[in-house]
């Protein structure tokens, strides 16, 4: 089994994903050792109860500084024995202290076709800017905003009457069949 460790910020839905296909079977050679929260608020915290695992959460605001914060989560990973770190919707930079010894074992999902609209709001600026279709990036993690490396995408078509609400479900949609696909393919 790889013990992966799943990082979110708020709702969670693509953690709840990920874990109804480990529950079911469709995951395999997984286990998620805990959900890592820097949110203690947000929804995804309940999620990660009701999942029975583990919810670290940890306020950056309550450390010295980035790199304290790190420490302290590199810590919990590595008491874990954390192999993979799979970022859910989770809103922070990683830093150094995580990339120097999770280099090339962090995957994220990103509500855009990288390298468009990197950041926050992609699909709002998706809508905004006319295009006609986006989709969703699925890449590994390094020290830029959504600029690691590709591993595979998903496109979905922007209609004409499509408001952001909409759109954002369709490509929820999507995430949750890519980013189970990747995982599985990538974490072995």
């Amino acid at each position: 089994m790889v013990k992966i460790a799943i990082f979110a910020s708020g709702s969670g839905t693509n953690f709840d994903n990920i874990m109804r296909r480990v529950a079911a079977g469709q995951l395999t050679n997984i286990e998620v050792t805990a959900l890592y929260t820097d949110q203690p608020t947000a929804p995804c915290v309940q999620l990660g109860q009701q999942h029975g695992l583990t919810v670290h959460t940890l306020s950056p605001k309550s450390y010295v500084d980035k790199a304290a914060y790190e420490q302290d989560v590199l810590s919990r990973l590595q008491a874990e024995q954390v192999e993979w770190i799979v970022l859910a919707g989770y809103m922070r930079l990683i830093g150094n202290t995580l990339l120097d010894v999770y280099e090339g074992k962090i995957l994220n999902i990103h509500p855009s076709l990288l390298p468009k609209y990197k950041g926050i709001d992609a699909v709002g600026q998706a809508l905004n800017n006319g295009e006609n279709e986006t989709g969703s990036t699925v890449h590994y993690v390094d020290a830029g905003m959504d600029t690691g490396q590709i591993i595979a995408q998903r496109t979905c078509p922007i209609y004409k009457d499509d408001t952001k609400a909409t759109l954002e479900d369709r490509i929820k949609a999507l995430e949750y069949e890519l980013y189970p696909e990747v995982i599985q393919q990538i974490i072995r």
